[in-house]
This record gives structure tokens, sequence and C-alpha cells, in this order.
């Protein structure tokens, strides 16, 4: 067989095992990631190519199946015009909130690539190194989340519902904005070699259906319409709409534990699923805990059209030795069958 093992097993061709990486794998859990940033700012560090690019390197050496590149998900509204500070403990939040249309009519739909440049150098570079031996995830946020992040409400929905309703025209211009910009960002990253896509919408779980109907799934069709050329993930935290990531267009939807992922496979067979071990058990359980639940994710993914990863990403404080352990098993599980 050749290709990649992750890329196959995205486009449901058989492999010999499911492919392993995880979310936030390059991340401040590693200790070779903190020599790394030595300090730096979340933004000096990921626009330093030379750094961001030995940083998405990092879990290479654990034995994963991918390399996921390091960046965020505000790179693209920042690209658009509106800056950001990553504040400790807080998260991303922007210089001055979207809080009327005149601000979203001030981000730009289609940035020129050069306000990303630091993200198609940091793609050529890491390709550059892997020589073809892995291939390499590139992402973005989808529209309802970035949105929350510019509107500075993150993940209070509540916050987010209110703006909605007081202002509905500013916030389906913003949501539209966005989407142009996505598309546009992902299908330079693709021109420019990047091998599949994850679109993240962390926080669409929390939307009631009608609400991840209108303001998630709509533009997340929209997206794999307009990109595409590369397998594409959906991935949306402890999504309870399950139905409606299937009906996405995207080949491969990421599950949480919420999801029975042998049940996932029987109801949507044409499709590939990733996950979906607990990201907790990294954090706080022992490498045996974490080698057996892996070993019942491999034997629920029926080792075809199953990307393993967990159900969200990599804590700060995920142990070292859980994550070899977590990544080992998925192998030892292979050549155990």
């Amino acid at each position: 067989m050749t290709g990649h093992l992750l890329i196959r097993a995205a486009r449901g061709q058989p492999v010999e095992r499911p492919p392993v990486w995880a979310m936030r794998q390059a991340g401040r859990w590693d200790p070779e990631f903190n020599r790394l940033r030595q300090g730096r700012s979340f933004y000096e560090f990921s626009e330093n190519v030379e750094l961001s690019a030995r940083a998405s390197l990092c879990p290479r050496r654990f034995g994963v199946d991918a390399i996921i590149l390091f960046y965020d998900i505000t790179t693209l509204p920042v690209a658009m015009g509106l800056p950001f500070a990553l504040r400790p403990q807080v998260g991303p939040l922007p210089d001055q909130p979207v809080r009327s249309l005149a601000d979203v009519e001030q981000l730009d739909p289609k940035p020129d690539p050069s306000r990303f440049r630091h993200i198609i150098d940091l793609l050529h570079r890491v390709k550059g190194e892997l020589r073809d031996e892995l291939p390499v995830i590139v992402f973005a946020g989808a529209p309802y989340t970035v949105a929350s992040y510019c509107l500075g409400t993150g993940k209070d929905v509540d916050a987010t519902r209110r703006f909605a309703e007081s202002q509905p025209q500013a916030w389906a211009a913003l949501l539209n904005r966005l989407t142009e910009a996505t598309i546009h960002f992902l299908n330079t990253l693709i021109a420019e070699g990047a091998d599949i896509y994850q679109l993240f919408d962390s926080w669409a779980g929390g939307l009631t259906s009608d609400e991840y109907g209108s303001w998630a799934a709509a533009y997340h069709r929209r997206i794999f319409e307009q990109a595409h050329g590369v397998p594409r993930i959906l991935f949306v935290k402890e999504c309870p709409h399950l139905e409606a990531m299937c009906q996405s267009g995207a080949e491969v939807v990421s599950l949480g534990i919420r999801h029975d992922l042998a049940a996932a496979r029987r109801k949507f067979p044409e499709l590939v699923f990733q996950g979906n071990v607990d990201q907790e058990l990294l954090r706080r359980g022992t490498p045996e805990q974490v080698a057996e639940a892996t070993r019942r994710c491999v034997r629920a993914g029926g080792g075809q059209r199953h990307i393993v990863n967990l159900n969200h990403g990599c804590a700060p404080d995920t142990r070292v030795e859980n994550f070899e352990a977590y990544i080992r098993a998925v192998k030892e599980s292979a050549r155990a069958n």
C-alpha cells in the first residue's frame, strides 16, 4: 500500500491499522514544547516560523501518524484586521470586540495571503522537514466559534445569544464574513500543500438544535462545499447534534465521549469517524488505564474508517507517559490483530 496511513483512512480506503494523532498534540503538556517556547507570548511564539515548525514537529518523536501545524484559530480574524491577545487562564480576547455591523464591515473577508504568510511559511517548513514522512494537517475555526471570540464571549453561549438577539443583522454579517474568509484561508493552504484539514467548532455543541442548524451546520456545509481537494474533518466538542454533523459534507466526523463509536459506524457506514479516547484519562489516569481505554476505542472503531484521537485536545497537565501509552496502545492493538 502506498500513501499516508491517515489520508487513506480519511478517504475510507483499506488500512493496515487505524492511524492515531491528538488534538493539541503540540502544546504545553510537552516538556520539549515548553523548552522551545521559553516564556514567549503565544503570538510571538506562533508567528516565529522556525520555532513554531519545531513545536509542530515535537510529537513526531512519540510516533503519531500526522503533524498538525501549531497556530491558533484566531490567526484568521487577526489577518482580517482584528488583533487578539491570548490571556492566561482566559483564552484569546480581541483588542476591540465586535459590537456593531460597522465593526463587522471593517473586517476583510478575503485577506491577502501576506496577512497570514507565517502560516504558509510554516506549512512549507514542516513539509520540508518531514520529506513526506507524515501528512500535515491544517485547520480553521468554524464561523460560530470564531465569531464568539470576535465578540469576546468565547464559550459563554448565553452571552453570544444575547448579541445575536439584539443585533441580528450584525450577527448574520459576522458569520457570513467569517465563512468567506475561512474558505479563502483553507483553499490557500490546500493550494500550498496541506494534506488534510480540520474545521473546529468547539463551542457549537452548546447550541440548541435550531441554533446549531442556523449558526453552525449551514456554515459547515458552505465551507466543505467550497474548500475541498483534500479530506475534511469536522470537530464539534461533545456535540449532541450528531445527525447534523454527519450531513455536513465532511468525510471525517470527530466524536466525543458522549457518542458510541461503534453505533455511529453502524448508522453512518459511508463516513469515517475520529475519536474518542477521553482526554481526562491522559490527565489523571495511569498509563494502564489509558492503554485499556485506547484498546477499547480501537475495537469500537473496527480497524477501518477510523482515526484514533481524543474527545478534545491534550490538556496542559497531560502526563507524558500517558500520551506515550495512548500512541503505543494503538500500534500494539494492530500488531495483536
